[in-house]
């Protein structure tokens, strides 16, 4: 969580992305569904996201998720909340 709001990191060779956790679709944690290279599967019902974009790739997503800049600083990750 980061301020309160559930964010999923991933690991792609070495790169970092984060997005928000939660599907647009329906209630369900992104970190519970299968990562293949910069598309993210729900566990739910299969729609998928690109993380770096945010982008729905298709049925049955129809909003686009949240990405957040991510980085290592001094050994720890850090996530910029759009927000501030």
């Amino acid at each position: 969580d980061v301020l309160g709001e559930s964010v999923a990191i991933y690991n792609v060779d070495g790169e970092l992305f984060a997005t928000h956790n939660i599907c647009t679709h329906a209630h369900a944690l992104l970190t519970y569904g299968w990562l293949d290279g910069h598309v993210v599967e729900c566990p739910l019902h299969a729609g998928m996201f690109d993380i770096r974009t945010g982008k729905g790739l298709g049925a049955p997503i129809t909003c686009d998720l949240k990405v957040y800049p991510v980085r290592i600083n001094a050994g720890k990750i850090e996530i910029k909340r759009r927000d501030g």
